[in-house]
């Protein structure tokens, strides 16, 4: 009998600590998750290719929109090809020719506009990106925190089951028991141990993931908070919405992609005109021609010719094609963006609301039942079915706790990415460009 009663202490210890743990909040150490998004922006390989992307085509328009390297041209002209002589016929010399070729105006102009556009949405991209890694940074330490508080839940339930075992032993020795409740609760003990390794494994899936981001070795490991901060926010949805559509950097990116094919067809209207060239050249004479050898100089002008309208055509052609897809791009995009938003603004209500149902309703009654069940099975006025399914409904309780509360954040980092605004942390910046402002 006392054996049995301390089996009992036991387990009723066991779960006071189950309860106070869980009603025992500790803030999510919010520089150590900003620590890691600053890390991922320092240090991801897409965000950095990203910007060498966007760094190479700012190069681009220098290029195209510079004169032709000037061509110098040497020629030895009309030598007399029987005996290559220099001072016998009047035209022979040798001449220096400097050529420079002039689009006609407007082209250059319009090349440069075009790299220059598409510079820009190669930056715009740059920037969005920022948003986006910051989004599965916090994403996924989120989940990660799910998986270690599962993972603690399920460990303190197994304590909890083997003292049940226990006490169902000693029960079954006295007589007051059966053997079919020992082996029920050894039962439910080897589903929660194969539960256990399946969290495990995830939660190595989820760290190595992490660990991509911030371009770690795939086995470092973090310190996960014991309890989350949940952020409360009183944004509206047409305040996000409104965000969405004029902050959101790829909204610029899709401008940007607009007026590259407005110019590209203004270029390719100013390729049905003629390009020139200019030139110049100095013919050395011999000093022994009958006419003393003056030296000749020559100017003149050429250019081109474009008959071929077929192809000009098919120049005007592609850009209004091009720009009809940037726009259906542009106005998907923006589709999306309000769908995103719309759908994590409404999880964000959802599980915001069934934490606090968690918290403060289904938590503290599971709780009592649990522990009237434990009490009641002692002096044999339940079953043991009964006590199982209350330790079973708790668990389960508590898991679902911090599954909403996670996707509570989570969508909270969703509506961050959607919408530029700083609803978890400080905004997403670039950590080596000073000029750019991400938070615009």
């Amino acid at each position: 009998m006392l054996r049995k009663r301390i089996l009992v202490k036991s387990v009723l210890a066991n779960l006071a600590f189950f309860v106070g743990f869980f009603l025992s909040f500790s803030s999510l150490h919010a520089a150590t998750l900003d620590q890691l998004v600053l890390d991922a922006l320092t240090n991801n390989p897409d965000l950095a290719a990203a910007k060498a992307r966007w760094q190479q085509a700012s190069h681009k328009a220098p290029q195209v929109g510079s004169l032709m390297d000037p061509v110098l041209s040497f020629a030895f002209s009309n030598y007399p090809h029987d005996d290559l002589s220099s001072d016998t016929a009047p035209m022979t010399g040798n001449e220096v020719k400097l050529a420079q070729a002039f689009p006609f105006p407007g082209k250059l102009d319009g090349r440069s506009a075009i790299a220059n556009e598409q510079a820009n949405w190669f930056e715009s991209v740059y920037r969005d990106q920022h948003f986006q890694i910051a989004r599965m940074v916090k994403d996924a330490w989120y989940r990660l925190y799910l998986k270690g508080r599962i993972i603690a839940v399920t460990e303190r339930n197994l304590a909890l089951i083997d003292d049940i075992i226990r006490l169902t032993e000693v029960r079954y020795e006295t007589g007051s028991g059966l053997q079919q409740d020992v082996l029920k609760a050894q039962v439910q003990r080897s589903k929660l141990m194969e539960q256990l390794m399946s969290l495990r494994q995830q939660q190595i899936a989820v760290q190595s993931e992490l660990n991509s981001l911030l371009n770690r070795p795939s086995d470092s490991t973090f310190d996960v908070p014991e309890e989350l901060e949940l952020v409360d926010t009183d944004v509206s949805l047409d305040a996000l919405q409104a965000a969405g559509e004029e902050n959101r950097p790829m909204t610029t990116a899709y401008q940007s992609l607009l007026k590259r094919y407005r110019q590209q067809g203004k270029l390719a209207k100013l390729n049905d005109y003629p390009d020139m060239t200019l030139w110049t050249s100095w013919r050395f004479r011999d000093d022994d021609l009958p006419d003393g050898g003056t030296d000749f100089v020559s100017a003149g002008i050429s250019v081109t010719l474009p008959v071929y309208r077929e192809k000009r055509r098919a120049e005007k052609a592609e850009a209004l094609a091009g720009l009809r897809m940037a726009e259906k791009q542009a106005e998907s995009f923006q589709n999306s963006v309000e769908e995103k938003i719309r759908t994590a603004y409404s999880r964000m209500e959802e599980t915001q609301q069934q934490t606090k149902l968690y918290s403060e309703g289904i938590i503290p009654q599971t709780s009592q039942s649990l522990q009237s069940a434990l009490s009641s099975y002692q002096v044999g006025r339940v079953p043991f079915v009964s006590l199982l399914g209350a330790l079973m409904t708790t668990y389960q309780a508590e898991m679902e706790y911090y599954r909403v509360s996670t996707e509570y954040m989570r969508s909270l980092a969703w509506l961050e990415a959607e919408t530029t605004l700083p609803l978890i942390g400080p905004p997403s910046q670039d950590v080596d460009l000073q000029t750019s402002d991400f938070s615009k």
